[in-house]
């Protein structure tokens, strides 16, 4: 186990240092399925983010819970798999779960906003930037934004699969410094520690690797749709933006004044030294590919090795239909998907010059844009 257990440079947080925080609050910490939204556990929270805000940070919450609590007012003993009930329960419960939460921070002088998102919100690169510019005025007039999927028009196709997700997309868009998780559990354990009670907490992940993903799978719970796996691809993704991560329990009081004195506390995750630009960051978590090309060995090579850009020649065949400046996959001769970017042409235009040089594209289509059918400046690694 010592392989996955990293215990290298814990870095000590500054208050002087950190300035926008992050905080995922889950349904299965604030709701349950018979008795709907825990009011007290939401004045617990209420009461310790109002105490990191009065200290100056900007806090913003990324909260579930609306399906839970819709569920009792809708009398719903199990959580609803049909997708227009879902969607019901949703809209009667974010009421609630707003009301909850307005009601609580109002004790400490607190205003709070409601931001509910969609994938097509964060996906879509201008509706990206009104979200970004939204979040930002609000806390530049001390507001403490309540952000939710907006699971009310939500469908699959739509979702961002879990507030997990969500949380470390909202922690890329705004450029926050820490993601705090926060969990029925106090971090992640060796093993799940509900089922075997010798489980060792991991305190500090420096780098996740497969080992660490195959400890942390499993399912959520039943008013929730995110597991510690869950979590754990969240802390991934943020990480690569340069943020830092702690899983830490919800239940307990206090725990986050602790995580930001610097006391450990859960699981601690260290940011990557070089981290994706907020541009990068949109292309590979935000943006949806609307198509995949097969490129060649060589071009993997020239990609992973040398951080180069996509020309025509290293491109084997289009897969879908999509436009200039849409989000297309890389795929390699064996399935791997291994780079996501913007494309300079068409999958009309690639399909015609696919295989050839560059100095044929004009001779091929009657025109260039341009050299490479993704640069390098527009292309993530995956």
């Amino acid at each position: 186990m010592s392989c996955i257990i990293h215990v290298t440079n814990i870095l000590m947080l500054k208050e002087n240092y950190l300035k926008r925080i992050v905080i995922k609050i889950g349904s299965n910490i604030l709701a349950d399925k018979i008795e709907g939204l825990n009011n007290d556990r939401i004045a617990s929270l209420s009461n310790d983010i109002s105490d990191i805000h009065s200290k100056g940070y900007e806090v913003v919450v990324v909260s579930s819970g609306a399906i839970a609590a819709g569920m009792k007012k809708l009398g719903l003993k199990e959580k609803p798999g049909d997708i227009k009930l879902k969607q019901a329960a949703a809209a009667a419960g974010q009421s609630s779960l707003m009301w909850a939460y307005e009601r609580s921070f109002a004790r400490y002088g607190k205003n709070v906003a409601q931001v509910l998102l969609t994938r097509d919100d964060l996906s879509d690169r201008k509706r990206y930037i009104n979200s970004k510019n939204t979040i930002l005025t609000l806390l530049s007039h001390n507001v403490i934004p309540i952000i939710n999927e907006n699971d009310t028009v939500s469908t699959d196709e739509i979702k961002f699969g879990d507030n997990d997700n969500l949380a470390a997309l909202v922690s890329g868009l705004i450029e926050a410094e820490m993601l705090i998780i926060l969990s029925d559990v106090d971090g992640l354990y060796t093993e799940d520690p509900r089922q075997n009670p010798e489980a060792k907490l991991i305190k500090t992940v420096d780098k996740i690797t497969p080992e660490l993903e195959k400890i942390a799978g499993g399912a959520g719970s039943i008013v929730g749709t995110g597991g510690m796996y869950s979590k754990l691809l969240a802390a991934k993704r943020a990480m690569k933006y340069g943020i830092t991560v702690n899983i830490i329990s919800g239940k307990k009081s206090g725990l986050l004044q602790s995580v930001l004195k610097g006391e450990k506390c859960g699981t601690l995750f260290l940011p990557v030294q070089k981290k994706l630009t907020s541009r990068k960051g949109w292309i590979a978590y935000a943006s949806r590919s609307k198509g995949n090309i097969i490129i060649d060995d060589g071009a993997v090579r020239a990609i992973i090795e040398k951080g180069k850009s996509l020309l025509p020649s290293g491109i084997v065949s289009v897969d879908g239909v999509f436009d200039i400046g849409d989000t297309i996959s890389c795929i390699d001769m064996k399935g791997t998907r291994i780079a996501k970017g913007l494309t300079n042409y068409s999958s009309a235009e690639i399909d015609k010059i696919k295989g050839k040089k560059t100095s044929e594209i004009e001779g091929i289509i009657g025109y260039k844009y341009s050299d490479e059918v993704i640069h390098r400046d527009n292309m993530v690694v995956l």
